[in-house]
């Protein structure tokens, strides 16, 4: 089985995105095919088009970011995150490890660019409230990741999208991976703020604490978003670069970063192969390693894991780690499944692709609680 045949697979019912790039690596080579419309004109997807990857940012940017300043000795997983940012309301025991895994406390989600209060969106985070207790559970937090790619910047000087390419993208070659505005070819991810301004609206899933006086007068986008970040937070508040979203990227891009985090002896020069190896160890809670999710598998009839991400507006990136007994390997999908009327989930839309991509030798075994996508 083929890319070509995990693209059509994902393509297929009336919950499809209108296109996708679908593609797998290993060390024989990889294969990356592409279908169905970058946008609403009927754009061709091709495999050389950039979608926006959305929450694949907090892996495929902030914490390879992160990894690599472990390597080069800059910064530490226990640091303390009031020892960079000391106006959060995190507690002060909270460390760098304990956001990478989602348990520093911190709420979901807020619209911080609705805070009349604070003219930065880096202050409004700032100003709420803990939701949980530090390291009392599992709480998947776009919040924590902001606060990351904020540590990101203090630790390297930078903007965290000049840090992004000096830390990431430039090392590894990825040419078409970074913060928008994107250039063509380039996928649309939806029309409008239609899901954020319903989560304001609503408060659902997550009780809104920002006063919101009146939604209306907000300048919503309404028409087809091209070229910009889907994200709410990070186009609205935070100018487009983000910790948590507001990256773009490729199919072959995605597989160079996945084959070198899976393959990171071959790689001394960006980062230390126990290191990656702590990085993609499971923490307090199963299936939730440092940044990345993880799933168990069977990998020609041995038992492997893969770590992975998904994005909201229809992207995944997964990396199978190279061991003694099993080849390192990276797959991903890039999907526009906003554009759907009835979308299906970004894991749905994975667990469609990944048979085809890998030949069906790899049978996943769902390890981890349901989270917000």
């Amino acid at each position: 089985m083929t890319a070509a045949e995990a693209v059509a697979a994902v393509l297929a019912g009336s919950s499809a995105p209108r296109g996708a790039v679908a593609g797998v690596a290993t060390a024989a080579g990889r294969d990356i095919s592409a279908g169905g419309s970058a946008d609403l004109l009927g754009t061709p997807v091709t495999t050389a088009t950039a979608f926006d990857i959305a929450s694949v940012s907090k892996v495929a940017a902030t914490t390879t970011a992160i990894l690599r300043l472990v390597s080069r000795g800059e910064l530490r997983f226990e640091d303390h995150v009031d020892r960079f940012l000391p106006r959060t309301h995190c507690a002060p025991e909270t460390t760098v490890r304990h956001l990478l895994h989602h348990r520093a406390g911190l709420w979901e989600w807020q619209p911080l660019y609705l805070d009349r209060a604070h003219t930065d969106a880096a202050d409004a985070a700032d100003a709420l409230p803990l939701r949980y207790g530090l390291d009392e559970a599992h709480h998947y937090s776009d919040l924590g990741f902001m606060l990351l790619g904020r540590i990101v910047s203090v630790v390297t000087g930078l903007p965290l999208d000049d840090a992004v390419r000096e830390l990431v993208t430039a090392p590894l070659g990825l040419d078409r991976t970074g913060y928008g505005p994107a250039v063509t070819p380039v996928a649309s991810s939806a029309i409008g703020d239609a899901a954020e301004r319903r989560m304001v609206a609503t408060g659902e899933p997550y009780p809104i604490l920002i006063p919101v006086t009146d939604p209306a007068d907000f300048a919503w986008r309404e028409g087809e978003i091209n070229g910009v970040v889907n994200d709410g937070n990070c186009f609205h508040a935070y100018g487009g670069v983000a910790g948590h979203a507001g990256v773009f990227s490729t199919a072959d891009d995605l597989l160079t970063l996945g084959m070198a985090l899976a393959t990171p002896d071959r790689h001394p020069e960006l980062w230390h192969p126990q290191l990656v190896a702590e990085l993609f160890r499971d923490g307090p809670d199963q299936g939730q390693a440092l940044g990345w999710r993880s799933r168990t598998a069977l990998m020609g009839g041995l038992e492997t894991r893969m770590l992975w991400h998904p994005g909201y507006t229809g992207c995944a990136l997964g990396v199978i780690p190279e061991t003694a007994s099993t080849p390192g390997a990276a797959v991903v999908l890039l999907s526009n499944r906003l554009f759907a009327a009835e979308p299906a989930t970004t894991e749905t839309l994975w667990h469609t692709a990944l048979p085809a991509l890998l030949d069906d030798q790899i049978i996943f075994r769902d390890t981890e609680r349901t989270r917000t996508p």
